[in-house]
């Protein structure tokens, strides 16, 4: 269930036609995305786990729309 939140709440906003600006000490589920920018054209989908998922860690694909996704698959950490 944590995984479909955070994957949705990061997905819905960047339909928004705004800019997303992380600031310092941004983390989410633990891990640090400080002073990374999302918008339109490059996009996150963060997925977090409660066990170590398959293929851990980001990386950057392209969208098939001329963009760019940051598609990170991370565990969790309390």
């Amino acid at each position: 269930m944590l995984t479909l939140t955070v994957g949705w709440s990061v997905a819905l906003s960047s339909g928004v036609s705004a800019e997303v600006r992380f600031g310092r000490n941004v983390r989410v589920g633990g891990h640090d995305f400080s002073h990374q920018r999302f918008n339109r054209k490059r996009r996150a989908e963060i997925y977090l786990y409660d066990r170590a998922p398959a293929r851990s860690g980001c990386v950057w694909r392209s969208d098939g729309r001329g963009g760019k996704v940051k598609t990170c698959h991370l565990r969790a950490i309390r």
